[in-house]
């Protein structure tokens, strides 16, 4: 059986992933930070036995290295880096402090690359080896054309280039990388206008991922399989 772990499972994307991952047969791990207060991921722990619920709070480092050894021998095959924040308190000149911005570098950029630094070796021990970061069209350096949002493009321009490192520097256990623009998607942080459903750009992108090869680790690319410009 595929295994997947799944960082901010409790709520959007991150429990639509759980959702659908467990629909395929998969084992899935669902890691938040206080998994006993995740109702509707407790509910769906409730109706699959194939799910099971991890504490992980992605800011505390103890936290991140402690899965080295709770989950010593598990293989992972995608390891799905979900959990972010969109930093709308430091997204615009005259708003932004030093705290502001270490809090949102802490959640979606340092929290990533300390979780493929803890699970390395249970992502190469697997079949398909793969490494998902939830990424943005917005940390696209050709496509801002607007400004603003300032620390939350450059966090994610900074997760880009480590799943690009990653890639480069676990080629040789076959692990493949993948950052990926998930579409502007109707959670808590897309709002209700936004384009498309959870249910769509999960299926998106869990297709992505498992047609992922070698040759197109690292590469920078949305839920419908195409291409964004770095």
């Amino acid at each position: 059986m595929s295994t997947v772990l799944i960082t901010g499972a409790n709520r959007g994307l991150g429990l639509e992933f759980v959702r659908q991952y467990a629909e395929k047969g998969w084992h899935v791990l669902a890691a938040c930070r206080s998994p006993e207060q995740a109702d509707k991921l407790n509910q769906l722990i409730a109706e699959n036995q194939q799910i099971k619920s991890l504490k992980l709070d992605v800011a505390v480092e103890s936290d991140i290295n402690g899965l080295t050894e709770q989950l010593q021998g598990q293989p992972i095959d995608h390891l799905v880096l979900n959990a972010g924040v969109l930093g709308e308190d430091c997204a615009k000149l005259g708003e932004m402090t030093q705290a502001k911005w270490l809090e949102v570098l802490t959640i979606n950029t340092v929290a990533p690359a300390l979780l493929i630094q803890a699970l390395q070796n249970n992502v190469a021990a697997s079949e398909y080896k793969t490494i998902i970061g939830i990424s943005t069209r917005v940390a696209s350096l050709g496509d801002n054309s607007s400004g603003n949002m300032y620390s939350y493009r450059t966090s994610k321009v900074a997760l880009n280039q480590i799943l690009v490192s990653a890639a480069q520097n676990l080629r040789d256990k076959q692990v493949k990388t993948l950052a990926i623009h998930p579409g502007w998607v109707q959670t808590d942080m897309g709002g209700e206008n936004a384009l498309y459903t959870p249910q769509e750009s999960v299926a998106g992108i869990i297709e992505v991922a498992e047609s992922l090869t070698l040759e197109q680790s690292g590469s920078f690319r949305v839920f419908d399989g195409s291409t964004v410009e770095w």
